[in-house]
């Protein structure tokens, strides 16, 4: 979970001032609190969250230490393929997540033959990265969906309306699916060229090759 740290700086000739943290995550988010306690001159401290939420240092270090043993600090990718011979769709999803003091990755892709369009493949492919958070056992975090397709993320994110039925379905199965698990879904557009991994892994299904694989990352 990203945070930002609000602060109260008070000097030792009495002068206050408040300042605010760009976001970063909640561990950094501590350690760097924490540092600054040292200093004896903060009056006051709390951390607001992507939802505006605020908590105190206890508060955040006891949902910390709660959630280490579980899959955390999470960022999905995903894309979705469609071809327009074969009328088959591939769906790639890559998942980076954090657990007992290590970082993950999640590669998963699929093929799917019961697709019509790019857009709906886009969307399956969204909803797989769901399925596969469900098997983390994920549930109450916020979690970042990062995909290149201006239709699923502007529509999910509530930028733009969803005019057509089938997408229509798509999306209110997913948010049915998101709100069931406790998600908070934090919506981002990228560039096809900054969401190469998930894309791979789609073209990848549409050529019959199966990804499926969970591997430990380097810090």
């Amino acid at each position: 979970m990203d945070v930002s740290i609000e602060l109260t700086y008070k000097t030792p000739k009495g002068t206050e001032t408040i300042f605010t943290s760009d976001a970063m995550n909640s561990e950094k988010a501590l350690l760097i609190a924490e540092d600054l306690l040292k200093t004896g001159r903060l009056k006051n401290i709390k951390f607001i969250d992507s939802r505006d939420n605020s908590w105190t240092l206890k508060e955040l270090k006891k949902f910390m230490d709660g959630i280490q043993t579980e899959a955390h600090n999470i960022t999905v990718y995903f894309d979705g393929g469609f071809d327009l011979q074969t009328k088959s769709s591939g769906l790639g999803v890559a998942i980076y997540y954090d657990k007992n003091g290590k970082s993950y990755r999640l590669r998963k892709n699929a093929m799917n033959d019961l697709l019509d369009s790019n857009n709906e493949a886009e969307y399956a492919a969204m909803y797989l990265s769901i399925q596969e958070l469900e098997l983390l056992d994920v549930h109450h975090l916020p979690v970042k969906f990062i995909g290149d397709s201006q239709v699923v993320i502007n529509q999910l994110s509530g930028e733009w309306p969803c005019m057509e039925e089938t997408l229509n379905e798509w999306a209110d199965k997913i948010e049915g699916k998101l709100e069931a698990l406790g998600i908070h879904p934090d919506y981002q557009l990228v560039s096809r060229k900054h969401n190469q991994e998930a894309d791979q892994l789609a073209t990848q299904a549409l050529k019959e090759i199966e990804i499926s694989s969970t591997t430990e990352m380097e810090n």
